[in-house]
C-alpha cells in the first residue's frame, strides 16, 4: 500500500512549522520556542494553555516532516540537528492556516447573533 502524504496539520504540528516559520532552529530550539518564549512553553502559551508538547511528540512530528519534505536539517553537530522549513511546509502550513480561518468563518456565520455564554 503506497504512503499517503500529510493532508492536515496537528495543532501541535501546526505550532512546530510556526517555530521554524522566520528562523531555524534544532530541536532544543523548538522546544524551547512551541516551551517558553524560545518553543514548547511558547507552544502552551500561543494556545493558551491548551497544548503542551513534550520531547517524544516533538521529535516524532520532526521525523515525520523530515518524511514529507516539509522540513530539512540544515546542520549537525553531535546530536543537535538544526532545521528550516521548505517551500512545501510553508504551503501546507499557509494552507492549514487558510482552512482554519475558513472553519472560525463558518462557525461565527452558523451561531449568528449568539453571543458566548
Amino acid at each position: 500500500m503506497a504512503r499517503q502524504p500529510l493532508k492536515s496539520l496537528t495543532e501541535s504540528m501546526f505550532y512546530v512549522l510556526l517555530a521554524l516559520w522566520r528562523q531555524e532552529r534544532c530541536g532544543t530550539e523548538i522546544a524551547a520556542y512551541v516551551r517558553e518564549l524560545t518553543a514548547m512553553q511558547r507552544v502552551k502559551e500561543l494556545s493558551g494553555g491548551r497544548l503542551e508538547m513534550g520531547p517524544g511528540t516533538l521529535y516524532a512530528i520532526l521525523g515525520k516532516f523530515q518524511e514529507e519534505a516539509l522540513i530539512k536539517e540544515s546542520w549537525s553537530q553531535g546530536r543537535m540537528r538544526v532545521y528550516r522549513i521548505t517551500d512545501a511546509g510553508r504551503a501546507l502550513f499557509r494552507r492549514e492556516l487558510e482552512n482554519m480561518r475558513r472553519c472560525v468563518d463558518d462557525g461565527q456565520r452558523e451561531l449568528g447573533g449568539e453571543e458566548e455564554t
